[in-house]
């Protein structure tokens, strides 16, 4: 069963792992050095990190007590080399790696940007079945769809690795809201303008009409 109470920096060191045994199998596991400098990478993250091999081990340590990352000694190498065990935690498919890769690495996204993102990282045509099957998974979702934000007409699919995902309001997305709200008043305005001018005619109406009366 996937956990749903990892950290920030657990969720990038198993993110970096899974993607450099998606996209460089050749040098995959990774010695802690390449994966410090994986998990720092400026490409293909958000946010990026600065993490130093302290809280990279730190990290290992916890995923390793909760059997998602292993590390072994090959014979003559220096160095021990990690690599992850999502897959064998809970019977995920390569395109269901892929889809948590980059949601762990990226944050929140669209379907069309999972899609595109994952796609780098596995030849397979099975994407979207994918994040419908991390939707809908059992006992628990790995992968949830998020409101839309303001001013956006797509909604972000998130992980639940790290449990529930609360969506704060940024400036940004404040910024996007007001011209929406701002498009709202001028159309009520409007909307009062023409009931006003519609009142004044039809008064304007009845006092013709009263006047006929005398004349």
């Amino acid at each position: 069963m996937l956990p749903q109470n990892l950290g920030l920096i657990e969720v990038r060191v198993l993110g970096s792992l899974i993607e450099k045994e998606l996209s460089t199998p050749d040098h995959y596991p990774l010695s802690l050095n390449s994966l410090v400098a994986a998990c720092n990478q400026s490409s293909n993250r958000d946010p990026v990190m600065s993490l130093d091999a302290t809280a990279v081990m730190h990290a290992l340590d916890v995923l390793r007590r909760q059997s998602l990352v292993r590390s072994f000694q090959g014979s003559g190498e220096r160095v021990p080399k990690f690599q992850h065990l999502l897959a064998d935690a809970d019977d995920l498919s390569r395109a269901e790696l892929a889809v948590l890769c980059v949601l762990f690495l990226r944050g929140p996204q669209t379907q069309a940007e999972v899609s595109t993102r994952a796609s780098r990282l596995v030849l397979d045509d099975g994407i979207q079945v994918a994040l419908e099957a991390l939707m809908t998974r059992e006992p628990s979702p790995a992968v949830t769809r998020l409101p839309r934000r303001p001013g956006q007409k797509e909604q972000r699919y998130a992980h639940l690795l790290g449990g529930e995902v609360v969506y704060e309001e940024s400036e940004a997305d404040v910024a996007a809201e007001a011209p929406a709200v701002a498009t709202d008043r001028i159309a009520a305005l409007e909307e009062l303008t023409q009931e006003l001018r519609n009142e004044v005619t039809d008064l304007r109406a009845q006092l013709d009409a009263f006047r006929k009366q005398f004349e």
